[in-house]
């Protein structure tokens, strides 16, 4: 799995594949949202309304049951930016099935996100308790205060390294597969111009890193946001 290409360069102004991946998915997230929302109703009468209103209900319940009801009072925009977030994510992460590098393959991204959450935490915890939340550090006992440093530093760190390391895993895993099965494909008599087995043998394993890891990876990232800013809402 090759390192993020320059793909615009402009003086001492560079922006990576990665960079123009998300902008694409941004721009189709817009345009979608757009499309699905230019026509509402106050009493839905088209099916797509109906199930917007479902899906967002639910999402609205969902992060109202995770993270508390007086944490999403206080919080209103908490709702949608766990959607954005999710959709985001699990775009990122379903795009490497068209041939476009997915933003999750590189740390930055993720990186960006994990800090994201880590100052929503500080932000909710001052929020709801004042600056009397950074007395927590010191609980049990101030001795304690270098290790639960350690802890709140290793928040990102893991937010940002689980969703790359397996997304990346997942890549690598499907680059050196194609590479093989090109490579066996010289052994068959018009295999070279015509790889069959690319064409349905990574099928399944496409079906687990892309989708069902991309999805479960974007879940558990937001899980992690939202109870990582409830406790400390709370």
């Amino acid at each position: 799995m090759s390192q993020a290409k320059w793909v615009i360069l402009f003086n001492n102004f560079k922006i990576s594949d990665t960079v123009v991946t998300s902008w694409l998915i941004i721009a189709g997230l817009a345009l979608a949202s757009f499309l699905l929302t230019r026509n509402l109703k106050k009493v839905p009468t088209s099916k797509v309304q109906i199930f917007l209103e479902f899906a967002i209900g639910g999402l609205a319940n969902f992060v109202t049951d995770t993270m508390g009801e007086n944490t999403v009072k206080k919080m209103p925009n908490i709702i949608p930016y766990i959607g954005s977030l999710f959709l985001f994510f699990v775009c990122s992460n379903l795009i490497g099935l068209l041939g476009f590098r997915s933003p999750t393959t590189d740390l930055d991204t993720t990186l960006a996100w994990a800090l994201i959450t880590f100052f929503m935490i500080y932000y909710a915890g001052v929020k709801f308790n004042g600056p009397g939340y950074f007395k927590g550090l010191l609980e049990p006992i101030p001795f304690l205060l270098p290790l639960n440093l350690i802890g709140e530093l290793a928040k990102p760190i893991s937010l940002s390294f689980r969703p790359f390391g397996n997304i990346l895993g997942g890549a690598v895993i499907m680059a050196l597969l194609y590479d093989f099965l090109a490579f066996l494909s010289t052994f068959i008599p018009g295999g070279a111009a015509i790889p069959f087995g690319q064409l349905l043998i990574p099928v399944p394993l496409h079906l687990y890193f892309d989708l069902f890891a991309g999805v479960l990876q974007s879940f558990i990232f937001i899980m992690l946001t939202m109870v990582f800013v409830g406790n400390a809402a709370e």
